[in-house]
């Protein structure tokens, strides 16, 4: 098992990106202000071709992430403004196609060239991402599921699910349940403890921290 020696995902807005080496996939991590958004540049280890997850703001940081291999691809996970604020300008830089899915796309200010929903594949290079649409913090928001077999999945959860529970549902009970519900449908029961998750925001965790609580969030309702 391979989760990439020294990483942590502690990264701090205005300070230096956490990188992640697996054997086919790196993985970037960087915190962009005024929120505290967390961006995630993928790159193929056999190809260099690089995908973005979420272009929150910062455009400068994420163009001096992306350098000059260029960028094939950018996941918009959700449609809250605080994930695209840099997406109009890095787009125009740099002539990527545009992810997102059909319930969000229509409130994301550039226009979704290739519209995903559950199940569906999304490559970079040589490295292959399943999207798992998960309902409630927005209709159409996704994670990205990046499974190399090894026993440690790597998921992309944008507002979700974070340490110590699921993403904000505005008080909005249906909304929770419905959330809680994929949660513990598509991310809980299939996948092992060992998944990494990467949140929108703040520090990174795991499943197997955060399954013992999953009763106790059902419970508080939030």
């Amino acid at each position: 098992m391979n989760i990439g020696a020294g990483y942590t995902g502690d990264v701090t807005v205005g300070g230096p990106a956490d990188v992640r080496e697996l054997p086919d996939l790196t993985i970037t991590k960087v915190a962009v202000g005024p929120f505290d958004n967390n961006c995630y540049l993928l790159r193929c280890a056999a190809t260099g071709e690089q995908l973005l997850i979420d272009a929150a703001n910062e455009t400068g940081t994420l163009l001096r992430l992306i350098g000059d291999t260029g960028l094939s691809t950018v996941v918009t996970t959700h449609r809250h403004g605080d994930h695209v604020q840099a997406l109009v300008d890095v787009v125009a830089a740099t002539g990527a196609r545009t992810i997102a899915h059909p319930l969000d796309a229509p409130e994301i200010p550039v226009p979704t060239t290739d519209p995903v929903s559950d199940g569906d594949e999304v490559r970079v290079g040589e490295v292959t991402l399943r999207v798992v649409h998960l309902v409630g913090h927005t209709p159409g928001s996704v994670a990205l599921l990046y499974d190399q077999g090894d026993g440690a999945p790597h998921l992309f959860t944008g507002d979700c699910l974070f340490p110590g529970g699921p993403g904000n549902t505005f008080g909005d009970a249906k909304a929770f349940s419905t959330l809680m519900g994929d949660l513990e449908a598509k991310i809980f029961r299939p996948l092992p403890d060992t998944t990494w998750i990467y949140p929108g925001h703040g520090k990174d965790t795991t499943l197997g921290v955060e399954r013992p609580h999953l009763a106790e969030w059902r419970a508080r309702g939030w």
